[in-house]
């Protein structure tokens, strides 16, 4: 990093952005194998929460690879950038005052828990917990299949190592649940902890 550069201070606090949206800023971080659901719970979520007028965006995995990160492969240190680059941008959309979900297979514990510092305890990272022969089984890029016949190397659950979540904040068996379901236990969890408002109900 160059010494010459001094980080801008915003003529707008984030107290001042809290009040406009309405809720508090956070990053909820989707990881898990290839196939597990990360992006289609992560859009479900995002649907409800938009529908409720909270301010969010998703940052997907594929999709952050066709701009940004289109010049990493899949080696372990590419993967490692991925996740630190992706990390300082979801951050800068928490300093915009959104919720931002990262749905990204994040294989390594050590750069989830940076991820975590740079969001200074307001980072949930939720589990997409779906066993690896049901993710090969619903395979929707034909992935499993190229990685098993050595066409894809560094593959994550067949020739590289995925090291789950120990203490995720949301543990999600999509095994067990509906994605409809598994959403809401994303959006009630932001309730609990205060992101974002209850809704009201009739008496």
């Amino acid at each position: 990093m160059s010494s010459n550069i001094v980080w801008h201070q915003a003529a707008v606090e984030q107290s001042e952005r809290r009040a406009q949206h309405g809720h508090h800023p956070c990053l909820v971080w989707y990881t898990g194998l290839s196939g597990s659901g990360k992006s289609t719970i992560a859009n479900a979520v995002d649907r409800m929460l938009f529908e409720r007028g909270c301010h969010t965006y998703v940052l997907d995995g594929d999709n952050v690879r066709h701009g940004l990160n289109k010049d990493l492969g899949f080696d372990d240190s590419s993967r490692v950038e991925n996740i630190r680059r992706i990390s300082e941008v979801a951050c800068l959309f928490m300093d915009a005052g959104l919720i931002v979900s990262t749905a990204f297979i994040s294989p390594f514990q050590e750069d989830r828990e940076q991820a975590r510092e740079l969001a200074k305890g307001y980072m949930i990272e939720v589990f997409v917990d779906t066993p690896l022969s049901v993710c090969e089984q619903r395979d929707p890029k034909g992935l499993y299949q190229k990685a098993r016949a050595g066409q894809i190397p560094h593959f994550t659950g067949i020739s590289s190592p995925y090291e789950a979540p120990e203490q995720p904040e949301i543990h999600l068996k999509t095994s067990e649940l509906t994605i409809e379901q598994a959403a809401l236990k994303v959006v009630q969890y932001l309730e609990q902890r205060q992101i974002i408002a209850k809704l009201e109900t009739d008496a």
